[in-house]
């Protein structure tokens, strides 16, 4: 819900009952006053009258006390995807000069929720209000994210299906509560892609939403066509973005997804964030969150995360740093820009017999000696749906013929089933690369 205020001969677009009046600066820090403003076609978001620029991350479950290694970076606000934990990190936040865009973990039909259960979805509402009232007034709140790709519902065949209106008028009700109970934050509800169909029966049932929400991996480049094509005249943030999905990326003969290595992985990502952010030629554009900040099992431990589960930073950070900051790291991450195994590349689909002795070579560029770990997992399982939890493989029992340097030769496991070798190089100054190489186990004549 926009109101339209005249300055001059200058148009603002203001989020509804926000009020204009800001602190003295030699006041206490209270509640900050976050708008959206609109001049000369442009939208703009402001904190306490001063526009502010998002550089952003979502926080992952790992990277509690990294909030300076990101203001390090240039970074200077986070995203959750629910309020569990919220006073720890807005503390954090606090502490570090971080503004926070609070997620509400509203359920998804995706994962069973019914939302024609006029009880739960009471439930979740009453659940949702207090959350409101509790954190409304923290000073290092700067927008409400009340759903997190609530669209994201599959047919059979694997396409995106429409959800039921109801959800979106569930989250019309969370966007009106919050207009009558936080005049002084904006709010919004993220989309899985940008489908223009889901979109447009979105702003049906939420036409007050104060900016709409993305969620774009390989295709965040394209944002300048995405938002042209959509036709929406609301401001847009992508509120997440990082590595290559692993929907999208080739996979083996037997169904497992190709993961890039880590300086691979960086490339990439910079080159889709100039592509999506330069210029801003929309004038739509208040702000991103790149994914994710921490680690994250999602179909390896390695895909989404830029800094590792042992707490070090990899290359997309360093990306991060040039494009917030205008130049790299003084020490940039070790970037793996190819791993094979017996001289293949993973896209051939290597299967190997048992026990079998299998050379795994990485390639890594760095300016550091590096040291290398390497790890043995079995495949995911089960493998989640739409960022839920997903329990992290099996390591298992290395058996190591010799090891030098970048080259590890080691047996096949015994046993028949599919595999992954992943190597971490360290550069023994706080940063790591990563590469991993999925690999299949024949049975035995004897299976």
């Amino acid at each position: 819900m926009y109101k339209n205020i005249m300055i001059g001969a200058t148009l603002l677009v203001a989020a509804a009952g926000a009020s204009t009046t800001t602190l003295a600066s030699s006041e206490p820090a209270t509640v900050a006053h976050v708008e959206i403003v609109k001049r000369d076609g442009a939208y703009q978001l402001m904190v306490n009258d001063a526009p502010f620029a998002v550089k952003g991350v979502g926080l992952g479950g790992n990277a509690q006390g990294s909030l300076s290694m990101l203001t390090s970076a240039g970074g200077n606000s986070i995203r959750t995807w629910s309020a569990r934990n919220a006073e720890a990190v807005l503390q954090e936040a606090a502490d570090e000069n971080v503004m926070v865009a609070l997620g509400f973990d509203t359920d998804k039909e995706l994962h069973g929720f019914d939302y024609n259960d006029e009880a739960a979805v009471k439930a979740q509402f009453e659940r949702f209000k207090q959350t409101v009232q509790r954190y409304k007034n923290h000073p290092n709140l700067l927008a409400w994210v009340v759903a997190n790709e609530p669209n994201l519902l599959f047919n059979d065949d694997g396409s995106l299906k429409d959800v039921n209106p109801k959800v979106y008028q569930a989250i019309g009700e969370m966007i009106d509560y919050i207009h009558r109970e936080d005049p002084n934050h904006p709010v919004t509800y993220a989309f899985a892609g940008a489908p223009e169909r889901h979109i447009k029966t979105a702003m049906r049932y939420t036409p007050n939403v104060d900016f709409i929400s993305l969620q774009l991996y390989g295709d965040v480049g394209d944002l300048p066509e995405i938002i042209a094509k959509l036709d929406i005249d609301k401001p847009f943030m992508v509120t997440e973005y990082g590595a290559i999905g692993h929907w999208e990326r080739p996979t083996t003969e037997w169904g497992r997804e190709i993961e890039e290595p880590s300086g691979v992985k960086a490339a990439s990502f910079a080159e889709r964030l100039h592509s999506a952010f330069d210029g801003n030629p929309s004038g739509k554009v208040i702000g991103s969150f790149a994914f994710l900040w921490g680690q994250k099992q999602e179909r390896t431990p390695t895909w989404y995360g830029m800094i590792n589960a042992d707490g070090k930073p990899n290359a997309r950070v360093d990306e991060l740093t040039r494009y917030w900051s205008g130049e790299y790291p003084a020490n940039r991450a070790p970037r793996a820009q190819q791993i094979t195994l017996n001289g293949k590349q993973a896209i051939s689909s290597v299967y190997v017999e048992p026990e079998q002795t299998l050379v795994v070579q990485v390639k890594v560029e760095d300016e550091d000696a590096l040291r290398y770990e390497w790890e043995l997992l079995k495949e995911v399982d089960v493998r989640s749906q739409g960022g839920a939890f997903e329990q992290k493989p099996d390591a298992i029992e290395l058996d190591v013929v010799s090891q030098q340097k970048d080259t590890l030769t080691f047996r096949a496991p015994s046993q028949a089933g599919d595999y992954r070798i992943y190597s971490y190089s360290y550069d023994g100054k706080g940063k790591v690369g990563n590469a991993n190489f999925p690999f299949y186990v024949r049975p035995s004549a004897a299976d």
